[in-house]
């Protein structure tokens, strides 16, 4: 189901779109309701739009120390994870987003902690420009959060289904992530049945997190595009 939520006056560069769907994303937040929140460019933007009704909401679980500072310095309270028994909504961006609304996630390398608040909530928003769409998940470079004695043998198995593993890097070493741990970007992969890829690699030994959001899947994704905003309802 598709609706459109803006005009289609002109175009918009791909910073106004981010703040578009951020601003559109508030209207799924709960009055009364602490509300999840992911990590990255385009959730940043609805951190932003956020503070202006933070006085609504008890505060936010947040997936990364980034937002978690970003919230901070907004007067956002932010609470743990274990505080909370559930979230009526969770609003996180995403690297790719099919036709059924699952997605490929990590690029900012939170995707632990990104899944984590995810299954806390009863619902996941979406917030994405256009770019992010896609037929079949796996365009993106994988995230895969691995323990790093573990990335070779991982990295092995991957090259078996035909992908390429290679671990990310920043400033010449090994990124390290919020949870101690190294990244895997996988290319070469096509994710046809998101659902069972997910479940398989999550039993590999070592895996801490794939970034392939199936399980967590989007109920709704607010999409960027030339004309605004798009709602897709999955």
């Amino acid at each position: 189901m598709t609706t459109a939520a803006a005009s289609s006056v002109s175009q918009y560069s791909q910073d106004e779109l981010k703040t578009l769907v951020g601003q559109a994303a508030l209207k799924y937040v709960v009055a009364g309701s602490i509300v999840g929140v992911g990590t990255g460019s385009t959730v940043n933007k609805f951190i932003d739009a956020l503070a202006a009704i933070k006085d609504s909401i008890p505060g936010a679980v947040s997936s990364s120390v980034a937002s978690t500072e970003r919230l901070t310095a907004l007067g956002i309270k932010v609470f743990d994870a274990n505080e909370v028994q559930r979230l009526a909504v969770y609003i996180d961006g995403a690297d790719e987003i099919d036709g059924q609304g699952f997605m490929v996630k990590g690029g900012g390398a939170a995707l632990t902690r990104e899944k984590i608040v995810a299954a806390l909530a009863d619902r996941f928003v979406c917030i994405a420009d256009e770019s992010k769409r896609v037929d079949v998940l796996g365009a993106f470079p994988l995230p895969v959060e691995v323990i790093p004695m573990a990335a070779g043998q991982i990295a092995r198995r991957f090259e078996a289904l035909g992908g390429q593993a290679q671990i990310r890097m920043k400033d010449g070493a090994p990124l390290v992530t919020d949870n101690g741990q190294h990244i895997l970007d996988v290319r070469g992969l096509k994710i046809a049945d998101p659902l069972a890829f997910e479940s398989e690699v999550n039993q590999w030994p070592g895996v801490v997190t794939i970034g392939v959001f199936a399980h967590q899947k989007a109920a709704v994704c607010l999409l960027g595009t030339a004309q605004g905003v798009q709602t897709l309802e999955y």
